[in-house]
């Protein structure tokens, strides 16, 4: 009756068609990632500043910078083709195969070869391939999440004729089955109306390229700053030259005191930075098991206003557990020996469904073997599906003296009437099922009956059943979401529910994960709002019920409209297009679909909502931090520019020259990068709101703290340099002092810039091996350097006095008491 297409028309449909699968991106090989990152602004910056440095003969910085430029690249260009990899494994494992019928015989195939016209045979277990109407229907529920949101597998039904439209997956008595669903129960035949990108799933990837990614904020703001720096540099550095060669009628000797300037002034730090905490973060976050595909995402992470939520797999276990029961009077799981015992014989001895997997569960806490169910019942002999006149199961088992028990599950109302309750009994179990609903549990009936010996039984209703009671089964919360859920509400992120199952399990779930759960929006409101009225609805509303796709993405639209920092988790393909909207997507690894990962910007490798919070905690650190470094770079070129300068100024002999800058950017650089990108996360990192949307990279609180270090820095090299100068030393004494001061000043700014607010007591109570080695390397090399006379001839420094140096170390105390101080008066003011 079914023979399907021949193997010569389904060859011909896939020529015309394609193959059944979704238009992927391009992918992501070495050679393009290798390409993003070459052409990534601050990487082209940093390019370009070596190729100055080679331009003004300084090779040994030159190289400096190429090798980092290098080392950032090798990073970045390993750890994002490690995420494409794994992403190609989920790929790979979740590619469905198909069983169709071709030429009158089954054939187990690619779920990229099926065509449209094919005849699909479905069975419990099966991925769906494709879009597809129903011929033959047996007792078939699927579970339609990935689609839809609902956690509840729908039942379905054949098609009255092979011209009735496609519906929208969802819902209950549907005679289409959808790409990407999961049959719980029962099997069927069906014919195949759309694949590819013509499916439900097409239809969603589709739309995904009409959303526009967010560009990184962070990344626009810092090339702005290192162009206004750069321009200062080099506008700074002619007029030196200028000036040098006026004055003192020496060309050469002027070009050298511009390019010192200029070396003195030229940000390269800054794409460096930048650079190597976006590689470092995103092999730190991958640490904590969360992938991310792109390392421009990790700088949005601390920013987060609002995380949008899906519930089914994300905020939930996408799994059905016995709650609570009722037999009269509501009871524990631990006290529902006999709902366990008829809900395991009611239940598929195999269980795909997750409430026939909850029964089984229960069961096991009781005691009971799903192979031999109290020890007696051996064997089914006889199963009774669902039907439209009568949502129960029923299953018919017998033991080894031949006696028989039948057990049925099913809706409550079904349940009563198969029982024949009388009317106050019946009214008793409407009021236990209502107060069971209302905590936003999927409540089902349980009942029994003897079998008579010899009975011939034709259907439920032959039968004479007892009344059992009520199980109500939920999708349970994961363990770390409660808590991950008070973590974003003590870091000032609002927590939102964005889910397509209904509003009184939605509103449970939240109150349960720790949601407010005041005000609420079901689709059906989204729909009747337009663009504005949305934006101005969502600013009070957490749970939003019964979502659409598309609604989905005009919610996330609503909260960026409201100038938000809009993350998004999720894991089905209705997910997908406000993921990538979002300014942080983010994607389920495990349970995904490929199309919600590819259009992420972080993948979830556990699944886990607790890990959310821990990206977000990392990503606060790695702003901190950057924000540290940044200032830092900002300080420490105030004194070795004004120290490059201040002798042109007042016609003295100049103090610094290309090597003296070159060793102390040697000095910056590793200080930057290592020092404090390994710095530990603040104490208050997750107890103070995400920075604002509008917050700059500096503000102005940070850049006058920034100037005012500088500013002492170098007032401290200046008093150092002036009372030397009064005591008539040699010029190369006189910049060994100097430059000693210098150096040791830039140190001490490392340890002033390690924390915000703390006390250097705390400070110092955080470990780190990069701090602890940058000093001693820098200390070591300044050792050498004036210790060994070759060394001190090529830099130009004459012997120095135990005593003059002790003056240089006192001095540069002193500086870390006064900075330490202004910075216990000050506090966070001085970074906002």
């Amino acid at each position: 009756m079914h023979a399907g297409l021949t193997e010569h028309d389904a060859k011909t449909r896939l020529t015309e068609d394609g193959p059944n699968e979704l238009p992927r991106a391009r992918q992501r090989t070495v050679a393009r990632i290798l390409a993003e990152v070459i052409r990534e602004p601050m990487l082209a910056l940093l390019l370009v500043g070596g190729g100055l440095y080679l331009l003004f003969g300084d090779l040994h910085e030159a190289l400096i910078l190429l090798v980092f430029a290098s080392f950032s690249v090798a990073i970045t260009v390993i750890q994002e083709s490690r995420t494409e990899r794994m992403l190609e494994a989920l790929r790979d494992l979740t590619s469905p195969r198909a069983l169709v019928v071709r030429d009158g015989r089954q054939r187990r195939i690619p779920g990229r070869e099926v065509v449209r016209g094919d005849l699909l045979v479905l069975g419990e277990g099966d991925r769906v391939p494709a879009d597809a109407r129903l011929v033959v229907a047996d007792e078939l529920r699927v579970d339609e999440s990935l689609l839809t949101g609902e956690s509840v597998p729908v039942a379905k039904r054949v098609a009255i004729s092979a011209t009735e439209p496609v519906a929208r997956p969802g819902g209950d008595d549907s005679p289409f089955v959808y790409s990407g669903s999961l049959v719980v129960r029962g099997g069927g035949l069906a014919t195949v109306v759309a694949t590819g990108e013509h499916s439900e799933i097409g239809r969603i990837g589709k739309s995904l390229a009409q959303v526009d990614t967010e560009v990184p904020r962070l990344r626009v703001q810092t090339l702005r700053l290192v162009r206004i720096f750069g321009l200062l540099g080099g506008t700074a550095a002619v007029l030196a030259a200028v000036l040098y060669g006026l004055a003192r009628q020496d060309w050469l000797e002027g070009a050298l005191a511009g390019i010192a300037l200029g070396m003195a002034m030229l940000p390269e730090e800054f794409p460096m930075v930048l650079t190597v905490f976006m590689a470092m973060g995103a092999w730190r976050i991958s640490r904590a098991k969360v992938l991310t595909r792109r390392a421009s995402a990790i700088e949005s992470l601390g920013a987060a206003t609002i995380l949008c939520t899906d519930k089914t797999g994300t905020l939930t276990q996408n799994r059905m557990t016995v709650r609570n029961g009722w037999n009269g009077a509501p009871c524990a799981p631990g006290q529902m020996g006999q709902l366990a015992l008829y809900g395991l014989l009611a239940a598929a001895p195999q269980p795909v469904d997750p409430m026939d997997v909850a029964f089984h569960d229960l069961a096991s806490e009781h005691g009971l073997s799903p192979d031999h169910p109290a020890g007696r019942w051996l064997r089914m002999t006889q199963a009774f599906g669902l039907r439209a006149d009568l949502l129960a199961v029923t299953q018919i088992w017998q033991d080894a003296d031949g006696a028989q028990l039948a057990a049925a599950k099913g809706a409550p109302e079904a349940i009563v009437a198969l029982c024949g309750l009388t009317a106050p009994d019946a009214v008793g179990v409407k009021a236990a099922v209502a107060d069971m609903a209302a905590e936003g549990l999927r409540v089902l009936g349980v009942a029994c009956a003897d079998v008579p010996p010899g009975a011939s039984i034709s259907g439920p209703r032959d039968l004479t059943f007892r009344f059992v009671g009520l199980v109500g089964l939920v999708d349970p919360l994961r363990p770390s979401a409660k808590a991950a859920v008070q973590d974003c509400r003590r870091a000032g992120i609002r927590v939102v529910m964005i889910t397509g199952d209904h509003a009184v399990t939605a509103r449970a779930i939240a109150a349960e994960a720790g949601l407010d759960t005041g005000d609420a929006l079901s689709g059906q409101d989204v729909t009747g709002m337009d663009d504005a009225a949305l934006t101005a609805a969502v600013a009070d509303v957490t749970v939003f019920s019964r979502v659409l796709p598309e609604q989905k993405l005009r919610i996330v639209t609503a909260f960026k409209a409201r100038g938000d920092i809009v993350a998004m988790t999720g894991d089905g393909v209705n997910d997908a297009p406000s993921l990538k909207a979002a300014h942080i997507g983010i994607a389920m690894g495990g349970r995904g679909t490929d199309v919600a990962r590819e259009a992420s910007s972080i993948v979830l490798l556990d699944d886990d909502f607790g890990s959310i919070v821990r990206a977000i905690r990392l990503g606060r650190r790695i702003y901190d931090n950057l924000r540290k470094a940044m200032g830092f770079i900002v300080a420490i070129h105030i004194p070795i520019a004004g120290m490059a300068l201040l002798p042109l100024l007042l016609g003295m002999p100049i103090i610094l020259t290309p090597i003296h800058i070159a060793f102390l950017e040697m000095i910056i650089d590793p200080v930057c990068s290592l020092v404090f990108e390994a710095e530990p996360e603040e104490r208050d990192v997750m107890d103070r709101p995400p920075r604002s949307p509008d917050a700059q990279l500096f503000s102005r609180p940070m850049l006058m703290w920034s100037m005012f270090q500088g500013a002492a820095t170098l007032g401290i090299v200046v008093a150092v340099y002036l009372f030397f100068a009064a005591q008539d030393l040699p010029v190369t004494q006189l910049r060994a002092l100097t430059f000693l001061t210098l150096a040791v000043g830039i140190v001490t700014l490392i340890y002033v810039n390690r924390s915000f607010a703390a006390s250097p007591l705390r400070a110092f109570a955080r470990p780190s091996l990069a701090l602890v080695g940058v000093p001693v390397l820098v200390g070591a090399a300044l050792a050498l350097i004036l210790t060994v006379p070759v060394l001190g001839r090529l830099f130009g420094f004459g012997p120095l006095r135990a005593m003059d140096i002790g003056t240089s170390l006192a001095a540069c105390g002193l500086l870390f008491l006064a900075l330490e101080g202004v910075k216990a008066v000050a506090g966070r003011r001085l970074l906002p």
